[in-house]
């Protein structure tokens, strides 16, 4: 399978997304940000996934501004869609999905910090999605970040994906680390970015990655 990692700049259109779909009609799954699009764009993506026989992970800001998650598989079809957890609770469900033999995890942003409590130890997956909305506001932050996604992938005994905007700041501080990762089943780290807003596309055979050479800024 093929996944397609990219870290886009905000924007109210989807003109990113249909660029990478477009580029790279090969791939199995295409994974953006947290709130890439808004809520009236759910349809289109549906259709795009349908039309190009592939997954498209991502999350997006329904019609109060608050952030969602989002799934849909070769089908069109919505396959996982629920609301951020607050924080200080449980994460919320559903978090784990399974579509046909694909078997996905969800990780909405800053509930990678809920994951090891949260997801369902018994309901095995293959792969472990987290959109995240902008970048690390501090190297101590995306430290803590990857090594609590490390622990995810050991624990669960999947490959761990995320990824983030290329562009904004945690609450407008004016200072973003833009990050994209990938840690496998014992915790190694597959590919690991900071500041390289590159797009990758990940062979989760071979565990092979291909960066290529642009980014979507």
């Amino acid at each position: 399978m093929r996944i397609l990692i990219a870290q886009p700049k905000r924007e109210q259109e989807l003109e990113q997304l249909e660029h990478e779909i477009l580029h790279h009609p090969d791939t199995d799954i295409i994974v953006f940000p947290e709130g890439y699009f808004k809520e009236e764009k759910r349809e289109r993506i549906c259709s795009l996934a349908h039309q190009y026989n592939l997954y498209v992970v991502a999350g997006y800001k329904d019609h109060n501004d608050k952030d969602r998650a989002f799934i849909v598989n070769r089908a069109g079809e919505l396959i996982l869609e629920r609301a951020k957890t607050p924080e200080k609770e449980r994460l919320y469900s559903p978090s784990k999905v399974v579509d046909r033999d694909v078997k996905i995890a969800y990780l909405l942003c800053r509930e990678v910090f809920l994951g090891l409590e949260g997801l369902d130890q018994a309901q095995s997956v293959d792969l472990i999605f987290n959109p995240i909305g902008v970048g690390m506001f501090s190297e101590e932050q995306f430290s803590d970040w990857t090594n609590e996604a490390k622990q995810i992938a050991i624990t669960q005994k999947a490959l761990v994906i995320g990824v983030s905007h290329a562009d904004g700041s945690y609450r407008n501080c004016g200072y973003s680390i833009p990050i994209a990762y990938c840690f496998d089943e014992k915790g190694e780290e597959v590919f690991s970015a900071k500041n390289d807003t590159r797009t990758r596309i990940l062979d989760t055979e071979t565990r092979k990655t291909w960066i290529l050479d642009h980014s979507l800024i």
